[in-house]
């Protein structure tokens, strides 16, 4: 049975339809890459899941049907986003950050600063003084200090120096092989998600195109749907 489920979701900014039809399959503990060029409807995606946007059609997550819920009731039912662009709180201190959101389970700040010791280092800077970089992290440390049952990461590396890059697809491959916690992925890095994903779907003009085992997404489909 699938822990998350979209099937036929379509969703639209005022006039104009972004989302005609995505369906999209993730089991527990199954780390699942949602790709697609750039304006093809995975931030969409993302934002219908954590119901930041009204959709049709059905979002059910762990047998609840999350297109009647609002998001703060969606978040409780231990969906984490890592959100495009990192949206850290500015001007509080990077342990503040992470107490803001915490809930109680099995992350907690000494595990946090196990994952990225960065942060313990820089625990009393304010966010407003890291870098891009290190807000990444501390935005998918708060994600996980809500102690959530799927994490989704939206365009987690997008922007950031490569070396800094490999440190959070380490710490992505860390939480996929040491907590068997469900992660939803969005990235464009096709090579990284081959080697952290178990399956893929790819979207097109807002619609789904392929899903299937990363092992199955063959370089005719990657040029086709992915290429430049």
């Amino acid at each position: 049975m699938s822990f998350l489920t979209l099937s036929d979701v379509c969703a639209s900014y005022g006039a104009s339809q972004a989302l005609f039809g995505v369906s999209l399959r993730l089991s527990e503990g199954e780390v699942l890459a949602l790709m697609g060029r750039n304006g093809m409807g995975k931030s969409t995606t993302v934002k219908c899941i954590c119901r930041m946007m009204p959709a049709e059609g059905q979002i059910v997550f762990d047998g609840h049907d999350l297109a009647r819920l609002p998001s703060h009731r969606a978040a409780r039912l231990g969906i984490g986003l890592v959100p495009e662009g990192r949206r850290c709180f500015a001007s509080l201190t990077v342990e503040e950050n992470l107490r803001a959101a915490a809930r109680k389970g099995h992350w907690d700040l000494s595990r946090v600063a196990a994952l990225f010791p960065r942060l313990a280092e820089r625990k009393d800077q304010r966010a407003a003084s890291l870098s891009g970089g290190e807000q990444q992290m501390l935005a998918i440390g708060r994600a996980l200090m809500t102690n959530p049952r799927l994490l989704v990461l939206d365009e987690a590396t997008e922007g950031l120096a490569p070396i800094i890059r490999q440190e959070i697809w380490a710490a992505i491959a860390r939480l996929k092989a040491e907590t068997g916690l469900s992660i939803l992925v969005i990235d464009k890095s096709v090579r990284e998600l081959r080697g952290i994903c178990d399956s893929a779907v790819i979207l097109e003009r807002g619609r789904s195109v392929w899903q299937g085992a990363m092992s199955d997404l063959d370089d005719e489909i990657t040029q086709d749907y992915l290429g430049v």
